[in-house]
């Protein structure tokens, strides 16, 4: 008797910790090293934690605005390169709700170096109120990507456009890479914006805002580029682009400042932000990954944020780059093998910001330190590369989510692609990012609270261990175990009692 009264004691005991766990954690969706690929798993653990992540999602931060990547001519045109059948499959793998269902896009005006060849829709030169402008280049490629990502996507995505330059007849080098805006074409190149909003309008796009210049630092003087300081910017959108978009009904049109590497944000959103005109004009701030390969810079997100506490804080740029893609090697992505730019270029005293890395390391650190750093919204590069890591004009090779073998017609969805659906695919627009508690430096986690009630968590352990983690939203709780080199998102339904 005594026997069976125990036996029922510890079958209660397990009967009552499934229920609570049941009622906390709905789903659990991982990615790692061992081969899951965002896939549902039932991970639930009775064993002791490692460590514990308690929610506060009362502790509300930003406002998520979206996730996703970009638009380039070298990935529209690889699609078109492909059977039907494949086309599809990728955009659907990035837009459908079944798959990354991207919310936040951005494309190229005029060409990039992800474009075959360098063009602008301003090809005659002294054209100044632009009775020229056509976007025929990007008719063939670009458009019809856009547009049938478009028809996928239920929710719809946000898209902004960027420049890399303007023609080389605007600027004071009459070249495509360098230089700076000519003053007389000042008033042209904001003229340039809005005839670009009123084309993609026609075609059946609208366009959400855009960033003033890719990269107005330069980039070594390598493909496309056109240098502005921050009080040059500055004064071109408080005296050009901000009025102009205002005159010709596109007032509504955000406008985001800066666009490249987080190190020198303080001195940009000092000067963006400096009275109350130039704080009417600009949305909010875009920023790029490239200046470390492991340091998200979340002091500047901050100084970022506090200048500017309502304005966007977009992440508009991040990639694998200077890498020639490894074709259907999982594991290269989850190895500390990537070298970047600056391994090989960057001055002496700076190149300990750019160690070998491990590519999925990299996406996930990243993603998850701007959320908690106020980021509120993270869009990738290409979607879609070749085996090479172009096409692109400059050979600039990189590294995109999607490669593809347009000769044979093969596709190779690399572990990237489904990092960034951990986050893409959980965390939706409008969702509110909030506080948690975490007890194991080795291990990241962001949470956010999506618009309809749910809650996503994402949990990301580096390490070689598996582990044990307890999950607590007040008064409940669950203990879970993560794979080592693995990537978790929880979802927490919005039935909680």
């Amino acid at each position: 008797m005594k026997r069976y009264l125990l036996f029922l004691l510890v079958f209660m005991t397990m009967i009552k910790c499934k229920e609570k766990e049941a009622t906390l954690v709905s789903e659990i969706y991982e990615t790692s090293a061992q081969g899951n690929k965002l896939t549902p798993i039932t991970t639930s653990s009775s064993g002791d934690a490692d460590f514990s992540i308690v929610l506060h999602p009362e502790k509300e931060k930003q406002t998520i605005t979206g996730f996703g990547g970009a638009f380039t001519e070298a990935s529209a045109y690889l699609l078109n390169k492909l059977s039907k059948e494949n086309r599809d499959s990728i955009l659907k793998a990035y837009f459908s709700k079944e798959g990354a269902n991207y919310s936040l896009t951005r494309t190229h005006m005029n060409s990039c170096d992800f474009s075959l060849s360098n063009y602008s829709y301003t090809p005659v030169a002294d054209d100044v109120n632009l009775e020229h402008f056509s976007i025929q280049e990007d008719r063939d490629d670009l458009i019809p990507m856009i547009k049938d990502a478009m028809a996928i996507s239920e929710e719809g995505f946000k898209i902004f456009g960027s420049p890399w330059t303007a023609a080389p007849w605007m600027k004071d080098n009459n070249n495509w890479v360098g230089g700076k805006l000519l003053p007389k074409y000042y008033d042209t190149w904001a003229l340039f914006f809005s005839k670009y909003a009123d084309a993609y309008k026609a075609e059946g796009i609208d366009i959400w805002g855009f960033t003033v210049e890719n990269e107005p630092l330069g980039n070594g003087n390598n493909w496309e580029s056109m240098h502005f300081s921050p009080k040059e910017m500055t004064d071109f959108v408080v005296n050009h682009l901000g009025p102009t978009l205002e005159k010709n009904g596109k007032g509504d049109l955000m406008i985001l400042g800066y666009d490249q590497n987080r190190e020198e944000l303080k001195h940009w959103v000092d000067e963006m932000y400096r009275d109350e005109v130039s704080s009417k004009y600009f949305a909010g701030t875009a920023i790029h990954w490239y200046e470390s390969t492991y340091d998200y810079f979340p002091k500047e997100l901050q100084y970022a944020h506090n200048k500017a506490p309502n304005k966007y804080l977009i992440q508009s740029e991040a990639c694998i780059d200077a890498e020639v893609p490894k074709w259907k090697d999982d594991a290269w992505y989850w190895k500390k093998e990537a070298t970047d730019w600056g391994y090989d270029w960057r001055e002496d005293e700076k190149k300990y910001l750019h160690p070998k890395y491990v590519p999925t390391y990299r996406y996930a650190r990243d993603i998850i330190g701007c959320l908690n750093n106020w980021v509120d919204g993270w869009v990738d590069w290409n979607m879609v590369l070749n085996k090479q890591g172009g096409p692109n004009w400059f050979k600039n090779w990189c590294i995109a989510p999607v490669i593809v073998d347009e000769e044979n017609d093969e596709v190779y969805f690399t572990p990237i692609y489904y990092v960034m659906t951990h986050f893409s695919k959980f965390i939706r627009p409008n969702a509110k990012v909030f506080d948690l508690t975490l007890n194991d430096p080795e291990i990241m986690a962001a949470a956010a609270k999506n618009p309809d009630g749910t809650i996503a968590v994402v949990v990301f352990n580096p390490t070689e261990n598996q582990k044990t983690f307890s999950l607590k939203l007040g008064e409940k709780e669950s203990n879970i175990q993560i794979s080592a080199q693995g990537i978790q998102t929880l979802t927490i339904n919005n039935t909680i009692n």
